[in-house]
């Protein structure tokens, strides 16, 4: 019985491969004798092509939407102080928490918000920014710059001016060229 059962798998198993074969070499002689066969497969990968694009684009917008959602809503929750004693003291907490919830999986926007927060009262944002661009994960930087894109702090917009005026700091054209992405 184990002796059949083992000659039928191994017999199923060559005509699967016979039929693979088989299909492959047809596969191979329409693509390499039929126009209308490489025609329709060019038309296939543009068409996929551009599927895979247009989603690429709409995840963008909704990563966009979404951020800036939470951004609104987070700022307003809790606004930005106006005194220097406050400021040093949201600098801290933030960056505080920014660094904890950066550990943590699934975290990524909250802790970006938490950095926002903390660049936006940051004296010299240039500084702040190179730091996060070494010290924090990918992710987390790229909710920082689109952060600074879709709502720059006034202290952050004399820099990104700065760096439109020739500044040779790699944050500043990061950022510069993300608000250009933001305005398209």
């Amino acid at each position: 019985m184990a002796q059949s059962l083992g000659r039928t798998l191994a017999a199923a198993t060559a005509v699967g491969a016979v039929a693979l074969s088989a299909y492959a070499l047809y596969f191979d002689h329409q693509r390499r004798s039929n126009p209308e066969f490489r025609k329709e497969l060019k038309r296939r990968v543009k068409k996929e092509a551009k599927a895979a694009q247009v989603a690429e684009e709409q995840a963008k917008r909704q990563k966009l939407e979404k951020v800036t959602q939470y951004l609104t809503q987070e700022l307003a929750a809790d606004p930005i102080p106006a005194s220097a004693t406050e400021r040093e003291t949201v600098f801290t907490k933030n960056v505080e928490l920014g660094e904890r919830l950066s550990m943590t999986p699934g975290q990524e926007l909250e802790a970006a918000a938490k950095f926002y927060k903390a660049l936006t009262v940051y004296p010299n944002p240039a500084d702040l920014l190179g730091i996060y661009q070494r010290s924090v994960p990918e992710n987390i930087y790229e909710y920082i710059v689109l952060m600074i894109a879709i709502m720059p702090p006034a202290n952050v917009s004399t820099f990104i001016r700065g760096a439109a005026a020739g500044n040779d700091n790699a944050a500043a054209k990061e950022v510069e060229e993300s608000v250009a992405d933001v305005d398209e």
